[in-house]
């Protein structure tokens, strides 16, 4: 089944190293205690929604196509970067400890954001680049 598609496994792999590893390093610049707003995992999905957008509109209208670039961008490096299974557990860590308004700003804040930023960061990109005649839909 992976045998023709090692090269997209590869870049994948290649891009989460990089962006877990980047997430990582940006929870250590901004540690949280356990009952303090997750400062951290907040930061990196809504910047990686804004990211998103804009590579969707990139990928799908204005790069010329290439087989491996949504792999390693969308799916690895930013699917790294991202991570909804902290975010579950920062909530669920503030709840446990009673502190049901930062979880609620926490959870409602990275939601309204992130929907914010995956908006602004496709109308950002469609005001700044210019299509590629051989991109579109693919």
């Amino acid at each position: 089944m992976l045998s023709g598609r090692r090269d997209v496994v590869a870049v994948i792999a290649l891009g989460g190293v990089i962006g877990s590893v980047a997430r990582w390093g940006l929870a250590q610049l901004l540690p949280s205690g356990a009952h303090a707003f997750p400062w951290a995992t907040f930061w990196v999905n809504v910047t990686g929604a804004f990211l998103i957008g804009a590579l969707m509109h990139y990928v799908l209208e204005v790069w010329p196509p290439h087989r491996l670039v949504r792999p390693f961008l969308g799916v690895g490096l930013l699917g790294g970067w991202t991570t909804f299974s902290t975010y579950m557990l920062d909530a669920r860590g503030l709840l446990a400890t009673g502190h049901l308004l930062v979880a609620a700003a926490y959870v409602i804040g990275t939601l309204v954001l992130g929907l914010a930023a995956v908006w602004l960061g496709l109308s950002l990109a469609r005001a700044l680049a210019r299509p590629h005649p051989a991109g579109g839909s693919r």
